[in-house]
């Protein structure tokens, strides 16, 4: 696409006229009348590429919905799905309207801003790498568009090997004339180094950095996006994120459900590739990274990428994987994973990975960053644990006997489900004795807030609208991720290590916790108090 395309065209500052004679107008008057020109005058269209697709039904369209619920996306908008799938507009609107809902808080009008939404609602059927199909979707954005300024988003909801036929046929056949025009791309970005690096080659020959946004979902979880201002805005906790206070730092992933027929993609890249080098290892960029001079997204992501430049390789003695297995309980038998007929027999992929991470500089130095990913598990749950240490010369140690651990003060930010922040503190239970025993401050979002939390779906694309690039992935951001794990990865392969297995719906393999026990660190999701 064009490098202008970011550029958006602006009218030249008017003048004010008084007895027939033009005098100049202020900045700040120039400024509201250009706003108020390209309010009226542009507009946004929103292609989903791969419109058929499950992310596009169960994510895409209800976000955008969503977003047009809360008078969040431009006044003239349009919608259009593109898929090889032969469709109509009506059976296009037919599939999205099964997915729409309305907020909880929010239900008048509900069917009423459904229908006004579907009508914004178009389809295009084409061959992905069909310029003259594009070409032809370029004239019906055109069509909806009018006389407006045009600005043009896509979604690549597909599959990676076809990224860069959509951004060719795209760029040179349906990009915006006068506007700007910007792509989201979804993960995998690659499966290693070489991959991405060839990839984002390839985007960045019809795109410039400013329109690619590499979206991780994870970024615009509501949780991920409050760690910032947790830790920036509140003077308790700034002085003591540092490896003088905290002992450890734990990133739990965690679903209780197998790849369910999705076997063929996740094997082909593991939970390694599919979870912790990017979701787990983003989170932990945005946790450890130092004061940004300020919030705007260049900065952000400056320091992000400082910190995934300041780790230590990851060695092939300081990861633990695994593989589910077969399992009965209650009289159901759980398949193990490569009981599923998507999944190639004796195939190695690990459902499950544990690793020790370092960060070598002042702040985090010898403090262990332990990350923990996988499927088929005993819960579904994503957190951050930041275990403090031992109170030094602690005057009720003897309260808690030898194991000093209860003693220690631990701060969980949960990220899904039933979203909470809360402080583990040591209280002295009521009475006449000193007995003591750990207590929460807790910060349940269900509870204090009556505003469901949007979907990080919404955000990132009311973002990406917006031009807001902080929750999205730069290239050199991604260059750093890979190159922390690649060399890993491909040990993994060439020794043809073989995972640990561990029975379905179990809290996953033993060698976790020796992993953990190694730096002298529990699990946090696994004690008995959670």
């Amino acid at each position: 696409m064009d490098t202008a395309v970011e550029n958006v065209v602006t009218p030249a500052a008017p003048s004010k006229v008084a007895n027939g004679t033009p005098s100049a107008i202020t900045v700040e008057e120039f400024e509201d009348l250009a706003s108020l020109s390209q309010d009226d005058e542009a507009s946004v269209s929103i292609t989903v590429v791969g419109a058929s697709g499950d992310l596009a039904k169960k994510k895409i369209f209800p976000a955008l919905f969503a977003l047009y619920y809360e008078d969040c996306l431009p006044k003239h908008f349009s919608i259009f799905g593109y898929a090889r799938s032969k469709m109509t507009d009506a059976e296009l609107r037919d599939m999205v309207s099964r997915t729409l809902t309305c907020r909880i808080d929010k239900r008048e009008n509900c069917s009423e801003k459904m229908e006004e939404f579907l009508k914004r609602c178009f389809y295009h059927s084409g061959q992905y790498d069909s310029e003259a199909d594009f070409k032809e979707l370029g004239k019906k954005i055109k069509q909806h568009e009018g006389p407006r300024v045009s600005n043009r988003l896509f979604y690549l909801s597909i599959p990676p090997n076809i990224f860069l036929d959509v951004v060719k046929c795209a760029s040179r056949s349906a990009s915006s004339e006068n506007g700007w025009t910007r792509v989201i791309v979804e993960k995998p970005f690659g499966r290693d180094s070489e991959s991405s690096a060839a990839l984002t080659r390839g985007l960045k020959q019809y795109l410039v950095e400013d329109q690619i946004f590499r979206i991780d979902h994870y970024l615009g979880k509501e949780l991920v996006e409050n760690l910032s201002v947790l830790r920036f805005s509140n003077l308790v906790f700034e002085p003591l994120w540092s490896r003088q206070y905290i002992r450890n730092v734990q990133l739990i992933f965690s679903e209780d459900f197998g790849t369910e027929g999705r076997g063929g993609y996740f094997d082909s890249y593991g939970i390694i590739r599919d979870i912790m080098q990017n979701h787990l290892l983003q989170i932990l960029a945005l946790f450890a990274m130092e004061t940004p001079i300020s919030l705007e997204a260049e900065d952000i992501r400056n320091e992000k990428v400082k910190v995934l430049r300041s780790m230590k390789p990851l060695q092939l003695e300081d990861v633990v994987i695994g593989q589910y297995k077969s399992h009965t309980k209650g009289g159901i038998t759980y398949p193990g994973y490569t009981d599923d007929k998507t999944v190639p027999k004796g195939s190695l992929a690990p459902t499950f990975a544990a690793a020790a991470l370092f960060i070598n500089n002042a702040r985090w130095d010898g403090v262990p960053f332990l990350m923990k990913a996988g499927k088929a598990l005993h819960t579904k749950q994503a957190e951050i644990r930041v275990q403090f240490r031992h109170v030094p010369g602690n005057l009720y140690k003897g309260a808690f006997g030898t194991d000093l651990d209860r003693a220690t003060n631990e701060l969980v930010i949960r990220v899904q489900p039933d979203e909470a922040i809360y402080l583990k503190i040591n209280n002295k239970i009521p009475g006449l004795g000193m007995r003591l025993d750990r207590s929460n401050l807790n910060l349940h979002y269900a509870a204090r807030y009556s505003k469901e939390i949007p979907d990080a779906y919404e955000r990132l694309l009311l973002d990406a609208i917006e031009g807001e690039r902080r929750l999205f992935i730069r290239s050199d951001e991604l260059d750093a991720a890979w190159e922390l794990f690649t060399p890993l990865l491909k040990e993994l392969e060439q020794k043809r290590t073989a995972p640990e297995l561990y029975p379905y719906g179990s809290r996953g393999p033993v060698g976790a916790h020796y992993l953990a026990a190694k730096y002298n660190v529990r699990w946090g999701d696994l004690s008995s108090e959670d």
